[in-house]
């Protein structure tokens, strides 16, 4: 997995970890459908259990779509292989025989609650969880547990009325975690992942948005098979283009008359036809026609599964996850809403999350590629394709050239040799091996690697190693640390021929720069931040006056456009590897070559309040110093680059400058000048 991955995941954790020790009752933790919801509200149950052991989880879950049995393999599963082990999770169930009365244990700390389970004359209304609740704290008359529950609303934009009338009575905290929570009942996020940070972590795909109502199904299915074969040589997944008929008086009509028509053409195409959750549904797959409908969603779900369409009619149920699935198609009619945004990410899910970083550069663009039809959520902020001026692009990629940098394994240090620097133990202590395990499980990728290359599958080895991981991790921190020993020089690349960008606001008119968006008229592009925003309109200043160009001919009348561009990080190779408690990759907001042939490097930044978004000044200055580190060291590699780092603070841009190994702060007129 990506260490970004795991760097989003991990920092959204911790913040969440330290809003919930302050004073506030009820806190929101929203992210993106796909981007590991699951997963990080296990990992914040676990470190809040391992500080302390008064507190146990009650994880409200719908009931719908199996999501708490979900719910509770994934945490069961993470405690048996030692991931998060101090969670003891335990299934409220009211599936019991006879007469037998209903008992919730207690000895577990983390108990899933279907949230259909707790209503009006329901088995666990008539006494059991009330009774639970009871012996769990400090209510029942000093013979409790003395505990404090802490309620986790799972999805919970969805209304849980029952529990909010025994929730001043019971729960010492309430921690709501979805991906589209409810604003209007105060679910206001306090800790976030955006749908940007995780696409440009690779958490989550792209959306490329059709919503011209003169698309039909029939192009969805011919964009289906355009690159179902694609999908499968290069990333071994079998894709799956999802259709949602939001009419349900209309769902036979629609079926008989457009969509299956439009999936005759193709005889080789595998549906499945889910119109009424277990009462009406059919598949023309003769084999999967003789399993219970039941087993057909857990068949379509599997990468493997040979299932290419699935047809639902109305939305598609929460937790249930299909990551192969890459596309979706609303059907458009007269009671046609926007597309919501859980469903849109039945498709955005990363197909091959756990080992991206071994793909091509083409598979990886697949990958992150979502493919949408329907009418666009007020919620989701829009995304644009641009490309490199078509007639120009090759001219503009030949002349832009950037040289990156990377980090250097430690097995790549002269003379290292892993059998001097692991050494072989006579009697090893044999540490608990749930910690050793967990310890390798939060170690760099890099350390991961070195314990496979070196104890392979002897199990002798791997305790050796094992044993002496904190002083190997030191002697990695030391050598790619320093950056005179572990920097190298990558390779040679330029702006990527296609890329994207999502709108943020911050807009501004450029026509003379690299890029051009599909309409080529529309010259209006969005950057992420107010300050890329405002260096931008800088640099198109500059650029005009000392950028090298390309002659061109447009509808504008220009002359020439001047080689510098915003590095969209989608399909971006312009990137420089830094190390902060593991191997991060910078990617530079702006890239400008002057009439001098000299490659100019921009990272923007901000200190101003506004722009402080999920992380402290402390940590965000320590940020800023650990890419001066990496620029600086750039910079001696590469005497043709020059290196920046302007940082806005108020009105006023304070800039490092790094070229050749040595760093100055200059202010804006300095920098204008200096190009001149």
């Amino acid at each position: 997995m990506l260490q970004e991955v795991k760097d989003l995941q991990q920092r959204a954790v911790s913040e969440l970890l330290q809003k919930v020790k302050g004073n506030r009752d009820e806190l929101t933790f929203r992210a993106p459908t796909g981007s590991g919801k699951t997963r990080m509200m296990a990992d914040f149950m676990n470190r809040m259990l391992a500080e302390r052991s008064d507190v146990v989880f009650l994880v409200s879950t719908l009931s719908k779509g199996n999501l708490a049995q979900q719910n509770y393999d994934t945490f069961k599963m993470c405690a048996d292989n030692a991931t998060f082990p101090y969670l003891k999770p335990h299934l409220i169930s009211t599936e019991i025989s006879g007469e037998e009365s209903l008992y919730i244990p207690l000895d577990s700390n983390v108990y899933v609650l279907p949230r259909d389970l707790f209503k009006k004359n329901g088995r666990l209304m008539q006494g059991p969880m009330l009774n639970f609740l009871h012996k769990m704290t400090e209510f029942y008359f000093g013979k409790g547990l003395n505990k404090k529950i802490y309620l986790i609303k799972d999805e919970c934009h969805q209304a849980t009325n029952n529990l909010d009338a025994i929730s001043n009575d019971f729960f010492n905290k309430t921690i709501n975690f979805s991906a589209t929570p409810n604003m209007r009942r105060g679910q206001v996020p306090d800790v976030q992942i955006t749908d940007e940070e995780a696409v440009q972590a690779k958490l989550i795909k792209r959306v490329e948005l059709y919503d011209d109502e003169m698309q039909t199904v029939a192009d969805a299915v011919d964009k289906f098979i355009e690159i179902k074969e694609n999908y499968r040589n290069l990333l071994h997944v079998n894709p799956c283009l999802i259709i949602q008929i939001s009419n349900k008086e209309k769902a036979e009509e629609e079926w008989e008359e457009h969509i299956k028509p439009a999936l005759d053409r193709y005889q080789e195409l595998k549906w499945i036809k889910i119109m009424d959750k277990d009462k009406d549904c059919d598949t023309n797959d003769a084999f999967k026609n003789k399993l219970p409908v039941s087993k057909w969603k857990d068949y379509a779900k599997d990468n493997a599964s040979t299932i290419d369409v699935i047809v639902f009619k109305m939305v598609i149920s929460e937790g249930w996850d299909i990551p192969r699935a890459c596309m979706l198609y609303q059907v458009r009619d007269t009671q046609s809403k926007q597309l919501d945004e859980q469903v849109v990410g039945r498709v955005r899910r990363n197909p091959r999350l756990l080992d991206f970083e071994t793909l091509s550069n083409e598979a990886k663009q697949l990958a992150m590629t979502a493919w949408v039809w329907g009418i666009e959520p007020e919620s989701m902020r829009r995304t644009y394709n641009v490309s490199l001026w078509k007639e120009q692009r090759g001219e503009i990629q030949s002349r832009i050239k950037v040289t990156t940098t990377k980090l250097g394994n430690l097995t790549k240090k002269k003379g290292f040799d892993i059998e001097t620097l692991v050494k072989p133990v006579n009697e090893p202590t044999r540490t608990d091996i749930f910690n050793l395990y967990r310890k390798l499980q939060k170690s760099d990728n890099d350390i991961q690697d070195l314990c496979f290359e070196y104890a392979k599958d002897d199990t002798t080895r791997w305790w050796t190693f094992m044993e002496q991981i904190d002083r190997l991790k030191k002697a990695y921190d030391t050598y790619v640390c320093d950056y005179s020993k572990s920097m190298e020089i990558d390779k040679e690349t330029s702006f990527p021929a296609t890329s994207s960008y999502t709108d943020n606001g911050n807009r501004l008119n450029l026509e003379n720069w690299v890029w051009r968006k599909k309409n080529a008229t529309n010259t209006l592009f969005s950057f992420d931040s107010e300050a890329e925003c405002q260096w931008a309109s800088l640099l198109q200043k500059v650029a005009n006056r000392c950028g090298d160009a390309v002659e061109v001919s447009d509808i504008f009348g220009n002359e020439e456009i001047f080689l510098w561009g915003k590095n969209f990080p989608q399909n971006s190779d312009i990137k420089y590897e830094y190390y902060d408690e593991g191997i991060h990759a910078s990617y530079p907001d702006f890239i400008m070559k002057d009439k001098k042939g000299i490659i100019h490097v921009f990272e923007v930044k901000s200190v101003n309040p506004s722009n402080q978004i999920h992380i402290d000044t402390h940590e965000y200055n320590e940020k800023i110093n650990r890419l001066c580190e990496c620029y600086k060291a750039s910079s001696r590699l590469l005497p043709n680059h020059y290196f920046y780092l302007p940082v806005l603070r108020g009105d006023e841009w304070y800039i490092r400058r790094f070229q050749k190994g040595s760093e100055e702060i200059i202010s804006e007129d300095t920098f204008v000048k200096s190009l001149m």
